[in-house]
């Protein structure tokens, strides 16, 4: 049987992206990255009720070589240990490179897909940006946007529209019943 997952995005989702000039960006670092209120309680009320949970995140800040990849690697490493994801797909790469699992292209959503046996069309993708919901919809997910109102583009579209983490998983388990 396929399993069901919700694809997340971090900085924003999970941990508090920095905001400058109304544009979201990753912490500098692991000593002043910062968890949103709610969300170890709601990624743990995911995993109980079944659901896998794999962060999918660009990180252009390493190809643009501002942000060393040693960084990237201990937020991650330190969020998987205190919170139950079960899987970090990180995109390295920059906007013209031309990476498939670049958001807003699918390519990390479809990838875990395959080696994970999901079914996509049971599944979400939860990002705070554009890209996100984008990613998720050429993936065949259900799509749900965290709106912070950001300075930049906002999705076209998107199945729900919340203020939290904690607020998506709440409308997640309501599906499942």
């Amino acid at each position: 049987m396929l399993r069901q997952a919700v694809f997340l995005d971090r900085d924003g989702v999970i941990n508090r992206a920095v905001v400058r000039e109304g544009k979201p960006y990753p912490p500098a670092n692991l000593a002043v990255m910062e968890l949103l209120p709610g969300v170890p309680a709601a990624l743990q009320a995911l995993h109980e009720a079944g659901w896998m949970l794999i962060v999918v995140t660009n990180q252009p800040d390493v190809a643009r070589g501002t942000t060393p990849r040693a960084v990237v690697e201990a937020i991650n490493a330190h969020l998987k240990q205190i919170l139950p994801i079960d899987e970090f797909r990180t995109c390295y790469h920059d906007s013209g490179d031309g990476c498939v699992c670049r958001k807003p292209l699918p390519g990390g959503l479809l990838a875990a897909a395959r080696e994970h046996d999901i079914d996509l069309g049971r599944s979400f993708m939860v990002g705070d940006r554009w890209r996100d919901v984008e990613a998720g919809q050429r993936a065949g997910c259900k799509t749900v946007f965290i709106d912070y109102g950001y300075a930049e583009k906002q999705p076209e579209s998107c199945d729900y529209k919340v203020q939290s983490l904690q607020e998506a998983a709440t409308i997640i388990l309501g599906e499942m019943k």
